[in-house]
């Protein structure tokens, strides 16, 4: 198209004891209170929290949330109509661990309704961010330090993970996620966005709401691709950094509710919808885009001859 531009990628690892960042999002340390895992709690941040979405996780559920409060509290988890008995795991854990909150939908209402309900909380409570990670034991909580001191450094950006896997994972749902992932970069203009599914990410709240509030769509397995077209288009930047994903087996206690036929129609629908959206927006996000790259040259170092100053940044 002429303008494509390539995602931000930032691949430093993060610290490898899980040390949330320091400074105004922490509040003063608690390191000699025990947390009910059998370690000493971490400092508990006022501004951003892990929230994790659950629909019949089963044990691996448990085991999330525990990983999740050695490297950062708050946790909070939203079961949405699970009836595997994995929600009062949680809630008994919760009566040991004052950083772990427990939310329950009734009945099933789909990932993307569930982030919205701790969405909703969260700003009621204050907080301005919001880690969002899949509660079944593929994604790192080694990586929400890392990912949560790039949202503090960056407050107005969204922090993309983008899945590196390993060997384990199906070839048809690396394919499928290529071809997502192309619509998604047509939808923004090759805008930054590298990659439209992984559900490990911290969202800005207010605009996250304000941005999902406003459509009915994205309440399920649609979520993840259509908040992160909407915020681009909103003006959050996105901000990519690798994740190494686990695939776990059925006798691992892995467990999938993604069903192939459903969800990728759900997911096809989607992409037409979000590609008309865009051409409503064609000249606002193509002028963006022009502009952007405008300042990236303009900022790039250069030769500067004699006399000339300081070369002004647009």
């Amino acid at each position: 198209m002429g303008m494509k531009r390539q995602a931000e990628v930032i691949c430093a690892p993060g610290p490898a004891n899980g040390t949330p960042p320091s400074g105004e999002a922490l509040a003063p340390s608690r390191a000699n209170e025990d947390t009910g895992c059998g370690q000493a709690a971490r400092p508990v941040s006022r501004s951003h929290l892990v929230l994790i979405p659950s629909y019949n996780s089963g044990p691996l559920l448990r085991s999330t949330v525990e990983a999740a409060l050695r490297v950062w509290r708050p946790v909070w988890v939203v079961t949405d109509g699970s009836t595997d008995g994995s929600g009062a795991e949680v809630e008994r854990l919760a009566t040991a661990e004052p950083g772990l909150r427990l939310m329950t939908h009734e009945r099933n209402r789909g990932k993307g309704a569930a982030v919205l309900s701790g969405l909703r909380a969260a700003a009621q409570a204050g907080f301005t961010h919001v880690l969002v990670m899949d509660a079944d034991g593929q994604h790192p909580p080694g990586c929400i330090a890392e990912f949560m001191r790039l949202s503090a450094e960056n407050p107005g950006a969204m922090i993309l993970g983008v899945p590196t896997f390993g060997p384990e994972a199906p070839r048809a749902r690396r394919w499928g996620r290529r071809l997502g992932n192309w619509w998604t970069n047509v939808e923004t203009l090759w805008g930054g966005i590298g990659d439209s599914l992984f559900g490990f990410r911290v969202y800005p709240v207010t605009e996250c709401l304000r941005v999902m509030e406003s459509i009915r769509a994205g309440r399920r397995y649609d979520f993840d691709t259509v908040v992160a077209v909407r915020l681009f288009w909103a003006g959050v930047r996105p901000i990519n950094r690798p994740v190494p994903v686990r695939y776990l087996a059925r006798e691992e206690g892995g467990v999938s509710h993604f069903r192939y036929v459903r969800d990728n129609v759900l997911l096809t629908w989607t992409h037409v919808v979000l590609v008309l959206g865009l051409l409503a927006r064609l000249r606002g996000l193509w002028h963006r885009a022009g502009w952007n790259a405008q300042r990236q040259a303009c900022s790039a170092p250069g030769p500067r001859h004699a006399g000339s100053g300081n070369v002004p940044r647009m």
